[in-house]
């Protein structure tokens, strides 16, 4: 695409990411009172069931992604996109109607398997932007991520003052909604000339890391992304639930906190991941958010009010930029027809971490409200969280120590060129 071409393109891909995120933040503070609502029992126990369906959700992801990558490779971006798009449409009747706990882990495996739409959306943005731009666009979409995290759990706290369920419509309707919008407006990315043919063996979840392995440098860095999500994920995984232990918050106040933090990552993401790469180098940027999450971690963990937690939120945000880095870096490793497969590919690694790291948390943080414990502390789950940021922390400031991140870089620049390499 031309430079002229490529920006409404990329406008038109930032709002379909955002109307998807507002989608599954508008159900998130309804999560723990429509766990108990249908399966019963208490906070601590609709936690543990959070964490099992957040399994069923990132296994799926796990097995379709690198599918739905590989298929925008071939097919283009545009059709996967509102297949994805249509599925969690789907996803969010079901939610609204489920019976029973079954129901529930049901929408979950639909919401995975057709949660490709950042996949896409990567790829999209690969395709129309130049290597030495990604880490802009990137961050450009992590600041859709931010806004849809201020307009969906503050939507979410409110309409669910009005029945656990009516959130949930709400969201089909926008992800409809965001359907139409894609089907008239978002354009196709990738040319003819530019596609490649499907091949099976691309699209094998448990064959990314071979995949992987002729890329340069991508598996140690891919490695340090895995423990960062690992760790990353105990915010996901508790915080509606921490938040409600903790400190009593309704609906509402957690649909505000949440929304808090994405006002403050869609400032992050949206104005400082370019700048930030182009003054400090990416590595250094990426160092920096390791640090600030490992003692974001640590304060989480020993706050001791609401107001604590609106601190802490407002200093948080930055850490945000680890991602969107680290992805430009990755992209740079994979030629330009290999993009969709290379997200996708980034997008089932992590999600099999992040899979791991929700059932793993919320199992910590039911244990540690288990009244027959002699201590419990709410907070242990955030301690454990900081020490494995921390692991990501060392393991990419060794790797960083050894050469250039993405030393073979096909098709593009050299993983090194824009990125410091040492400290």
């Amino acid at each position: 695409m031309s430079a002229a071409s490529g920006r409404p393109a990329l406008i038109f891909i930032f709002v379909t990411v955002l109307l998807d995120v507002i989608g599954f933040g508008i159900i998130m503070p309804v999560m723990p009172a429509l766990i108990e609502e249908v399966g019963g029992g208490d906070i601590g126990s609709a936690a543990a069931i959070f964490g099992w369906m957040a399994v069923a959700f990132s296994l799926a992801q796990f097995l379709f992604a690198p599918l739905m990558g590989s298929l925008s490779d071939a097919f283009g971006r545009r059709p996967l996109l509102l297949l994805a798009i249509a599925g969690l449409a789907l996803d969010h009747v079901v939610f609204a109607v489920a019976p029973t706990l079954l129901w529930l882990f049901v929408a979950r495996v639909i919401a995975g398997a057709c949660g490709a739409s950042v996949v896409i959306a990567n790829a999209y943005v690969a395709d129309i932007t130049a290597p030495e731009g990604r880490a802009r666009a990137f961050g450009l979409l992590g600041a859709a991520f931010g806004v849809g995290f201020i307009l969906g759990p503050a939507m979410g706290g409110l309409l669910g003052a009005f029945g656990t369920r009516v959130p949930f419509w709400v969201a089909a309707g926008l992800a409809a909604l965001n359907f139409l919008f894609g089907l008239r407006m978002v354009p196709e990315s990738l040319p003819q000339s530019r596609r490649r043919a499907f091949d099976w063996r691309r699209a094998n979840p448990f064959g990314v890391f071979r995949v992987f392995a002729a890329y340069g440098n991508v598996l140690p860095l891919l490695g340090v992304l895995a423990l960062y999500f690992f760790g990353s994920t105990v915010y996901p995984a508790i915080w509606a639930f921490w938040g409600t232990a903790r400190f009593g918050w309704s609906e509402a106040m957690i649909g505000a906190t949440l929304a808090l933090y994405g006002v403050c990552s869609a400032l992050v993401q949206g104005g400082l991941a370019g700048p930030a790469s182009r003054w400090l180098g990416e590595g250094r940027v990426v160092l920096l958010s390791l640090v600030l999450g490992t003692v974001m971690a640590l304060a989480y963990g020993m706050v001791g009010s609401t107001l604590g937690v609106v601190i802490l939120t407002l200093l948080h945000a930055p850490e945000e930029l680890a991602f969107p880095t680290m992805n430009a870096i990755l992209s740079r490793a994979a030629p330009e027809d290999a993009q969709g497969e290379l997200q996708g590919g980034i997008a089932a690694a992590s999600n099999l971490t992040m899979m791991l790291g929700t059932l793993f948390f919320a199992q910590v943080f039911a244990r540690s409200l288990d009244p027959a414990r002699p201590e419990t502390t709410s907070g242990t789950a955030f301690f454990v969280a900081a020490a494995i940021i921390a692991l990501s922390l060392v393991a990419f400031f060794r790797l960083r120590r050894r050469g250039p991140l993405i030393p073979d870089a096909p098709g593009g620049a050299p993983g090194g060129a824009t990125d410091p390499t040492t400290p």
